[in-house]
């Protein structure tokens, strides 16, 4: 990934994951961290390793933490649609509550089928875009 996006000069960051529940388990960066604004992140502390975190802090990203109880109903995983505007899927009012003091605006759907049962959350039904 990073020879891929050293022509335009970025730069990437090598991010470890959890355990958790193993290596052939379904865990990606997404369920554990979204960025929905510019230095505005939505994180699962408890699967995020510590040098990370403090990486975070020290780049001077604001941490809207998601409980435990709304981790298994994918809590972590917010899509931003623009700065400051995301959307997550219903039933994390948590989340919601501390995303929305913030001062982000919240969109909600609900995705008892599409993303509970197939363990896809919002930011696993997108596509990437070429944006100006």
């Amino acid at each position: 990934m990073t020879a891929a996006l050293a022509p335009p000069s970025i730069c990437t960051l090598l991010v470890e994951l959890p355990y958790h529940h193993g290596p052939e388990a379904c865990l990606h960066l997404l369920s554990l961290i979204s960025i929905v604004d510019e230095r505005l992140a939505v994180v699962y502390p408890p699967l995020i390793s510590v040098p990370f975190y403090q990486e975070l802090h020290r780049r001077g990203f604001r941490l809207v933490e998601v409980p435990d109880s709304e981790f298994p109903t994918m809590g972590p995983n917010v899509l931003a649609l623009a700065p400051g505007q995301c959307l997550m899927l219903e039933n994390n009012p948590l989340t919601k509550q501390r995303l929305e003091a913030a001062g982000c605006e919240v969109l909600t759907y609900c995705g008892n089928e599409i993303s509970l049962k197939a363990e896809g959350g919002a930011t696993c039904l997108t596509r990437p875009i070429l944006r100006g």
